[in-house]
């Protein structure tokens, strides 16, 4: 017997190994981020100015600083709690934030700022000869969901203006349903940093008059 003949038997059942390999793949992560996309993205400094930016002819300087969350939730998985037992957290590997957490929420944050204020983030533009400046603060207490059920979070915030060193500090707190898979509690999630983000313009506001 020839060696091809020999090897025609191991054929199949190799074949078969491949198929079965391809077949048990772990699909592809998702990504989301807390941006309200391309409608909400606040131009840089140069380009076309948003109607509020352009009302007043200095900008409101801010500062965000990046956002201060629990050990627990700062995974590149979103964490959700288990919906049999509400003490229970579970990672959703399939499903994952673009950036760190923290990041995703300063930017998210700054982001919706910019668009209420009319302001200019120095952390971005890396200003700093600028005044007077509004330093922002935020420390996540609580940020949970059930998928398919309901979102909800608790922030505290500072806005610090600089250099007098007046303070304002506030706390928002939201409990949002999240319907569906996923992407559900995202836009919960961004609902809530809408949230926050007017609590902390109205701040920021009342440190202005």
């Amino acid at each position: 017997m020839t060696r091809s003949n020999l090897m025609l038997p191991l054929l199949p059942p190799l074949a078969l190994a491949a198929a079965l390999l391809a077949g048990c793949a772990s699909p592809d992560p998702r990504y989301y981020t807390l941006a309200q996309g391309p409608d909400a993205t606040v131009p840089a400094a140069g380009q076309a100015v948003t109607p509020a930016r352009a009302a007043q002819a200095q900008p409101v300087w801010i500062e965000v600083a990046p956002v201060r969350v629990p050990e627990r939730l700062n995974r590149p998985q979103l964490v959700v709690r288990d919906g049999k037992d509400g003490g229970e957290l579970k990672l959703l590997d399939l499903s994952r934030w673009s950036a760190p957490l923290p990041d995703e929420l300063r930017d998210a944050l700054s982001q919706q700022l910019q668009a209420r204020l009319g302001a200019v983030d120095t952390y971005q533009q890396g200003l700093s000869e600028v005044e007077p400046v509004y330093r922002i603060t935020t420390e996540v207490v609580r940020l949970d969901a059930e998928v398919g059920q309901r979102a909800g979070a608790v922030i505290n915030w500072t806005v610090r203006r600089l250099p007098d060193g007046k303070v304002n500090a506030g706390r928002t707190q939201a409990e949002l349903p999240a319907p569906g898979a996923v992407d559900g509690v995202v836009a919960a999630y961004r609902q809530i940093v809408a949230n926050t983000a007017a609590d902390i313009a109205a701040g920021v506001e009342s440190l202005r008059r």
